[in-house]
C-alpha cells in the first residue's frame, strides 16, 4: 500500500471570512498562503499559511457545497457544520496566555494528558475550538 507522509490540509466553515482570517492572522500569527488570490475565490476560502507545512482553509459557509469546475479539473462539493476542532502544535505555552488575553481571547479549558502534554482550548470568532497543544497529547506527538 502508498505511504501517507502527512495530513496537508484541514478546514473550518464560517460565516465571515474577513473576520476569521483577520483573527487567525492577529491572533496565532498565521499568514494568507496565496495573496495574489482571484477576487472570486477570496469570496470562497481563504487558505492560510500554517508552520510546518500545513495549511488551514477558510470556507465560506455554502460557498462549497457544489462541485466546482476549474481549467485544471474538478473539486467535488464538501461542507462542514456546527463548532468545529483545529489544533495547532506548539512546542511550549510559554507566553500564549499573556497573548491570547491581549488579544481579547479567553482560555476556555485545559487539560494535561497522561503522556506528558497539554491543550489549551479557545474559539475562534465563529464559535470553533481552537487548540494549542504541547508535544506528549499522543504517541505520534
Amino acid at each position: 500500500m502508498p505511504a501517507i507522509r502527512r495530513l496537508l490540509e484541514t478546514a473550518l466553515y464560517v460565516d465571515d471570512l474577513d473576520r476569521c482570517q483577520q483573527f487567525y492572522e492577529r491572533v496565532l500569527q498565521l499568514k494568507p498562503l496565496d495573496d495574489k488570490q482571484d477576487p472570486a475565490a477570496a469570496k470562497r476560502f481563504r487558505p492560510m499559511n500554517v508552520p510546518g507545512d500545513s495549511v488551514l482553509l477558510l470556507f465560506r459557509k455554502g460557498a462549497t457545497s457544489e462541485t466546482m469546475t476549474m481549467p485544471g479539473g474538478t473539486i467535488p462539493g464538501h461542507e462542514g457544520t456546527g463548532r468545529l476542532h483545529c489544533a495547532f502544535a506548539v512546542d511550549s505555552l510559554d507566553g500564549w496566555k499573556e497573548h491570547l488575553a491581549a488579544c481579547g481571547v479567553e482560555i476556555e479549558g485545559e487539560t494535561k494528558w497522561p503522556g506528558g502534554g497539554t491543550s489549551w482550548y479557545f474559539r475562534d470568532p465563529e464559535g470553533n475550538l481552537v487548540e494549542l497543544a504541547t508535544p506528549g497529547i499522543w504517541p505520534t506527538y
